[in-house]
Protein backbone atom coordinates (compact mmCIF):
# COMPACT_ATOMS: atom_id res chain seq x y z
CA UNK A 1 0.00 0.00 0.00
CA UNK A 2 1.51 3.60 -0.86
CA UNK A 3 1.55 6.09 1.41
CA UNK A 4 -2.15 7.60 2.16
CA UNK A 5 -2.58 10.89 3.63
CA UNK A 6 0.37 13.97 4.62
CA UNK A 7 1.38 16.77 2.76
CA UNK A 8 -0.03 16.78 -1.05
CA UNK A 9 2.64 16.46 -3.88
CA UNK A 10 2.40 17.92 -7.30
CA UNK A 11 -1.17 17.28 -8.68
CA UNK A 12 -1.65 14.32 -11.28
CA UNK A 13 -2.42 15.41 -14.50
CA UNK A 14 -5.17 13.78 -16.70
CA UNK A 15 -4.94 16.04 -19.88
CA UNK A 16 -4.49 14.27 -23.45
CA UNK A 17 -0.09 13.80 -23.73
CA UNK A 18 0.67 14.13 -27.58
CA UNK A 19 2.70 10.92 -28.62
CA UNK A 20 0.58 9.09 -26.10
CA UNK A 21 0.89 5.98 -28.11
CA UNK A 22 4.76 5.98 -28.68
CA UNK A 23 7.19 4.48 -26.37
CA UNK A 24 8.09 6.79 -23.40
CA UNK A 25 12.06 7.07 -23.47
CA UNK A 26 14.78 9.22 -20.69
CA UNK A 27 16.17 10.92 -24.15
CA UNK A 28 16.27 11.18 -27.93
CA UNK A 29 19.66 9.44 -27.58
CA UNK A 30 18.53 6.16 -25.82
CA UNK A 31 15.48 6.36 -29.01
CA UNK A 32 18.08 5.87 -31.32
CA UNK A 33 20.31 3.53 -28.44
CA UNK A 34 16.95 1.29 -28.40
CA UNK A 35 16.30 1.11 -32.32
CA UNK A 36 20.24 0.11 -32.94
CA UNK A 37 19.90 -2.49 -30.29
CA UNK A 38 16.81 -4.00 -31.74
CA UNK A 39 17.42 -3.35 -35.06
CA UNK A 40 20.81 -4.98 -34.65
CA UNK A 41 22.18 -2.14 -36.44
CA UNK A 42 25.63 -2.11 -37.96
CA UNK A 43 25.60 0.28 -40.96
CA UNK A 44 24.32 4.16 -40.05
CA UNK A 45 24.57 6.87 -43.16
CA UNK A 46 23.90 10.42 -40.82
CA UNK A 47 24.29 13.86 -41.98
CA UNK A 48 27.63 15.65 -41.79
CA UNK A 49 25.29 18.46 -40.24
CA UNK A 50 24.06 16.55 -36.84
CA UNK A 51 25.17 16.96 -33.21
CA UNK A 52 27.98 15.03 -31.59
CA UNK A 53 25.83 12.97 -29.24
CA UNK A 54 24.41 10.87 -31.86
CA UNK A 55 27.81 10.06 -33.91
CA UNK A 56 29.28 9.10 -30.76
CA UNK A 57 26.19 7.09 -29.47
CA UNK A 58 27.14 5.11 -33.10
CA UNK A 59 30.59 4.92 -32.27
CA UNK A 60 29.95 3.81 -29.04
CA UNK A 61 27.86 1.32 -30.08
CA UNK A 62 30.37 -0.37 -32.86
CA UNK A 63 28.02 0.90 -35.62
CA UNK A 64 29.64 2.01 -38.60
CA UNK A 65 28.92 5.37 -39.96
CA UNK A 66 29.17 7.04 -43.13
CA UNK A 67 28.16 10.57 -43.68
CA UNK A 68 26.04 12.44 -46.31
CA UNK A 69 25.67 16.47 -47.32
CA UNK A 70 22.72 18.30 -47.07
CA UNK A 71 21.56 20.84 -49.21
CA UNK A 72 20.42 24.81 -48.55
CA UNK A 73 16.60 23.17 -47.73
CA UNK A 74 18.33 20.61 -45.52
CA UNK A 75 17.19 17.50 -47.66
CA UNK A 76 20.11 15.02 -48.26
CA UNK A 77 22.18 14.94 -51.12
CA UNK A 78 24.55 12.40 -52.72
CA UNK A 79 23.47 9.57 -50.56
CA UNK A 80 25.04 6.09 -50.92
CA UNK A 81 23.18 3.82 -49.27
CA UNK A 82 24.20 -0.15 -49.01
CA UNK A 83 21.63 -2.58 -48.94
CA UNK A 84 22.20 -3.29 -45.03
CA UNK A 85 22.62 0.59 -44.14
CA UNK A 86 20.15 2.72 -42.67
CA UNK A 87 19.54 6.47 -43.47
CA UNK A 88 19.54 8.55 -39.92
CA UNK A 89 16.69 11.58 -41.64
CA UNK A 90 16.79 14.50 -39.75
CA UNK A 91 14.03 16.87 -39.35
CA UNK A 92 15.70 19.67 -39.38
CA UNK A 93 13.40 23.06 -38.05
CA UNK A 94 10.38 20.81 -39.54
CA UNK A 95 11.26 21.87 -42.89
CA UNK A 96 10.72 18.42 -44.74
CA UNK A 97 7.43 17.46 -45.79
CA UNK A 98 5.50 14.72 -44.62
CA UNK A 99 5.61 14.14 -48.81
CA UNK A 100 9.37 14.37 -49.09
CA UNK A 101 10.09 12.28 -45.78
CA UNK A 102 7.55 9.49 -47.83
CA UNK A 103 9.85 9.88 -51.03
CA UNK A 104 13.25 8.33 -48.32
CA UNK A 105 11.10 6.27 -47.08
CA UNK A 106 10.42 4.57 -50.09
CA UNK A 107 13.50 4.64 -52.07
CA UNK A 108 15.63 3.25 -48.83
CA UNK A 109 14.94 0.47 -47.25
CA UNK A 110 15.96 1.33 -43.52
CA UNK A 111 14.82 4.89 -42.84
CA UNK A 112 14.55 6.04 -38.87
CA UNK A 113 13.36 9.76 -39.17
CA UNK A 114 14.92 12.47 -36.43
CA UNK A 115 11.84 14.81 -35.36
CA UNK A 116 13.73 16.21 -32.75
CA UNK A 117 13.25 20.32 -34.27
CA UNK A 118 9.32 18.77 -35.03
CA UNK A 119 6.97 17.52 -32.09
CA UNK A 120 3.95 18.57 -34.01
CA UNK A 121 4.64 16.52 -36.83
CA UNK A 122 2.85 12.97 -37.23
CA UNK A 123 4.96 9.91 -37.74
CA UNK A 124 4.34 7.92 -40.91
CA UNK A 125 2.88 4.32 -40.37
CA UNK A 126 5.67 1.77 -39.68
CA UNK A 127 8.66 3.91 -39.96
CA UNK A 128 10.67 4.56 -36.62
CA UNK A 129 10.67 8.14 -35.55
CA UNK A 130 11.95 9.97 -32.52
CA UNK A 131 10.83 12.80 -30.69
CA UNK A 132 12.51 14.60 -27.75
CA UNK A 133 10.59 17.12 -25.42
CA UNK A 134 13.04 19.46 -23.68
CA UNK A 135 13.10 21.43 -27.19
CA UNK A 136 9.52 22.36 -26.93
CA UNK A 137 8.78 22.32 -23.00
CA UNK A 138 9.90 22.48 -19.97
CA UNK A 139 10.47 19.41 -18.56
CA UNK A 140 14.23 17.49 -17.29
CA UNK A 141 13.97 14.36 -19.78
CA UNK A 142 11.88 12.62 -21.94
CA UNK A 143 11.39 11.84 -25.49
CA UNK A 144 8.95 9.38 -27.47
CA UNK A 145 9.99 6.48 -29.70
CA UNK A 146 7.42 5.30 -32.42
CA UNK A 147 8.26 1.90 -33.92
CA UNK A 148 7.61 -2.07 -33.68
CA UNK A 149 10.91 -3.42 -32.49
CA UNK A 150 11.21 -4.76 -29.31
CA UNK A 151 13.57 -5.70 -26.59
CA UNK A 152 12.36 -8.72 -24.33
CA UNK A 153 14.53 -6.76 -21.04
CA UNK A 154 12.60 -4.24 -18.97
CA UNK A 155 13.57 -1.02 -17.99
CA UNK A 156 13.77 1.37 -15.23
CA UNK A 157 12.26 4.53 -14.29
CA UNK A 158 14.17 7.82 -15.28
CA UNK A 159 14.02 9.60 -11.89
CA UNK A 160 14.35 13.63 -12.32
CA UNK A 161 12.96 15.67 -9.15
CA UNK A 162 16.52 16.01 -8.37
CA UNK A 163 17.01 17.95 -12.11
CA UNK A 164 13.98 20.05 -11.84
CA UNK A 165 15.62 23.18 -10.61
CA UNK A 166 17.21 24.71 -13.37
CA UNK A 167 13.42 24.77 -14.79
CA UNK A 168 11.80 26.14 -11.40
CA UNK A 169 14.70 28.86 -10.61
CA UNK A 170 14.20 30.10 -14.66
CA UNK A 171 10.37 30.74 -13.85
CA UNK A 172 10.66 32.89 -11.03
CA UNK A 173 14.20 33.92 -11.36
CA UNK A 174 17.03 34.67 -14.48
CA UNK A 175 17.69 31.95 -17.04
CA UNK A 176 21.61 32.92 -16.37
CA UNK A 177 21.15 32.27 -12.53
CA UNK A 178 20.66 28.60 -13.79
CA UNK A 179 22.44 28.32 -16.91
CA UNK A 180 25.00 25.69 -15.73
CA UNK A 181 22.60 23.40 -13.98
CA UNK A 182 20.65 23.39 -17.17
CA UNK A 183 24.07 22.47 -19.36
CA UNK A 184 24.62 19.90 -16.63
CA UNK A 185 22.27 18.30 -17.37
CA UNK A 186 22.13 18.04 -21.09
CA UNK A 187 25.84 16.61 -20.15
CA UNK A 188 24.07 13.85 -17.81
CA UNK A 189 22.52 11.96 -21.22
CA UNK A 190 25.69 11.37 -22.73
CA UNK A 191 26.48 9.03 -20.42
CA UNK A 192 22.52 7.39 -19.49
CA UNK A 193 21.38 4.27 -20.13
CA UNK A 194 18.10 3.74 -22.07
CA UNK A 195 15.57 4.50 -19.15
CA UNK A 196 11.52 4.96 -19.15
CA UNK A 197 10.71 8.47 -19.10
CA UNK A 198 10.29 9.90 -15.85
CA UNK A 199 6.86 9.93 -13.95
CA UNK A 200 7.41 13.38 -13.09
CA UNK A 201 7.89 14.34 -16.52
CA UNK A 202 5.27 12.27 -18.14
CA UNK A 203 2.70 13.98 -15.84
CA UNK A 204 3.80 17.34 -16.52
CA UNK A 205 3.52 16.69 -20.12
CA UNK A 206 0.28 16.01 -19.61
CA UNK A 207 -1.01 19.01 -18.41
CA UNK A 208 0.16 21.09 -21.27
CA UNK A 209 -2.50 22.43 -23.34
CA UNK A 210 -0.94 21.04 -27.12
CA UNK A 211 -3.51 23.14 -29.33
CA UNK A 212 -2.49 26.40 -27.67
CA UNK A 213 1.58 25.56 -27.75
CA UNK A 214 1.08 24.74 -30.85
CA UNK A 215 -0.93 27.71 -32.48
CA UNK A 216 0.98 30.24 -30.72
CA UNK A 217 4.58 28.59 -31.87
CA UNK A 218 2.88 28.99 -35.75
CA UNK A 219 2.11 32.37 -35.16
CA UNK A 220 5.62 33.38 -33.83
CA UNK A 221 7.08 31.74 -36.42
CA UNK A 222 4.84 33.09 -39.42
CA UNK A 223 5.56 36.58 -37.90
CA UNK A 224 9.19 36.19 -38.16
CA UNK A 225 9.17 34.69 -42.02
CA UNK A 226 6.90 37.75 -43.13
CA UNK A 227 9.50 39.46 -41.05
CA UNK A 228 12.85 38.41 -42.89
CA UNK A 229 11.03 37.27 -46.36
CA UNK A 230 13.21 37.96 -49.19
CA UNK A 231 16.42 38.33 -46.18
CA UNK A 232 16.75 35.01 -45.07
CA UNK A 233 19.20 33.22 -47.37
CA UNK A 234 17.60 30.07 -46.40
CA UNK A 235 15.10 28.77 -49.18
CA UNK A 236 12.74 28.02 -46.23
CA UNK A 237 8.93 27.55 -46.36
CA UNK A 238 6.35 28.06 -43.53
CA UNK A 239 5.22 25.41 -41.08
CA UNK A 240 2.84 24.66 -38.11
CA UNK A 241 4.40 24.48 -34.76
CA UNK A 242 7.90 25.52 -35.33
CA UNK A 243 11.14 24.73 -32.92
CA UNK A 244 12.59 27.93 -33.97
CA UNK A 245 13.18 30.24 -37.18
CA UNK A 246 16.29 29.72 -38.74
CA UNK A 247 17.72 33.22 -39.90
CA UNK A 248 20.45 32.64 -42.28
CA UNK A 249 22.94 35.71 -42.21
CA UNK A 250 26.36 36.40 -43.32
CA UNK A 251 28.27 36.41 -40.59
CA UNK A 252 26.11 35.55 -38.07
CA UNK A 253 28.26 35.34 -35.06
CA UNK A 254 28.55 38.95 -34.48
CA UNK A 255 24.34 39.05 -34.81
CA UNK A 256 24.60 36.31 -32.76
CA UNK A 257 26.58 38.37 -30.23
CA UNK A 258 24.47 41.88 -30.44
CA UNK A 259 20.74 39.64 -30.22
CA UNK A 260 22.79 37.94 -26.53
CA UNK A 261 23.80 41.41 -25.89
CA UNK A 262 20.23 42.34 -25.76
CA UNK A 263 19.10 39.31 -24.12
CA UNK A 264 17.76 37.56 -26.83
CA UNK A 265 19.60 33.53 -26.41
CA UNK A 266 19.96 32.53 -29.41
CA UNK A 267 22.79 29.32 -29.51
CA UNK A 268 25.00 27.83 -31.89
CA UNK A 269 23.64 24.72 -32.78
CA UNK A 270 26.12 21.22 -33.20
CA UNK A 271 29.15 23.64 -33.24
CA UNK A 272 31.19 20.66 -33.35
CA UNK A 273 30.84 20.42 -37.42
CA UNK A 274 32.74 23.64 -37.16
CA UNK A 275 35.64 20.84 -36.19
CA UNK A 276 34.73 18.32 -38.85
CA UNK A 277 34.17 19.58 -41.72
CA UNK A 278 36.20 21.98 -44.65
CA UNK A 279 34.81 25.78 -43.79
CA UNK A 280 33.64 25.89 -47.65
CA UNK A 281 31.34 23.40 -46.82
CA UNK A 282 27.64 23.93 -46.49
CA UNK A 283 27.46 22.56 -43.68
CA UNK A 284 29.99 24.76 -42.09
CA UNK A 285 28.23 27.75 -43.26
CA UNK A 286 24.87 26.25 -41.92
CA UNK A 287 26.51 25.78 -38.42
CA UNK A 288 27.97 29.00 -38.08
CA UNK A 289 25.94 31.42 -39.98
CA UNK A 290 22.38 29.94 -38.58
CA UNK A 291 20.66 32.15 -36.04
CA UNK A 292 17.46 30.37 -34.62
CA UNK A 293 15.49 32.75 -33.76
CA UNK A 294 13.08 32.01 -30.56
CA UNK A 295 9.21 31.91 -31.18
CA UNK A 296 7.97 29.38 -28.52
CA UNK A 297 4.47 29.13 -26.78
CA UNK A 298 6.40 31.85 -24.04
CA UNK A 299 6.56 35.17 -26.10
CA UNK A 300 3.86 36.73 -28.25
CA UNK A 301 3.73 39.91 -31.25
CA UNK A 302 5.62 42.21 -28.81
CA UNK A 303 9.10 40.07 -28.21
CA UNK A 304 9.07 38.82 -32.18
CA UNK A 305 8.63 42.89 -32.69
CA UNK A 306 12.02 43.83 -30.36
CA UNK A 307 13.54 40.43 -32.27
CA UNK A 308 13.12 41.84 -35.20
CA UNK A 309 14.21 45.53 -34.48
CA UNK A 310 17.31 44.06 -33.08
CA UNK A 311 17.84 42.30 -36.48
CA UNK A 312 17.11 44.80 -38.62
CA UNK A 313 19.36 47.56 -36.68
CA UNK A 314 22.40 45.26 -37.02
CA UNK A 315 21.47 44.30 -40.54
CA UNK A 316 21.66 48.03 -41.91
CA UNK A 317 21.65 47.19 -45.75
CA UNK A 318 18.04 45.48 -45.06
CA UNK A 319 16.52 48.97 -44.98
Amino acid sequence: MKEIGGYIELDTYTGTMLHEKAKALNCGRNCLAFLIEAREIKKIALPFFLCDSVKNLCKKKNVEIQYYHIDNKFLPDDIDIKEDEWLYLVNFYGQLSKDQIKEYVKKYKYVIVDQAQAYFEYPIQNVDTIYTCRKFFGVPDGAFLYTNAELERDFPYDISFERMRFLLGRYEKSASEFYNEYTANNKLFSEEDIKRMSKLTNNLLHGIDYGVVKETRTKNYEYLFDAFSGKNKLDIKKIQGAYAYPLYVENGEKLRKKLIDKKVFVPKLWPNVLNEVSEDSIEYKLADNIIPLPCDQRYGEKEMRYIVDIIYEEEKQWI
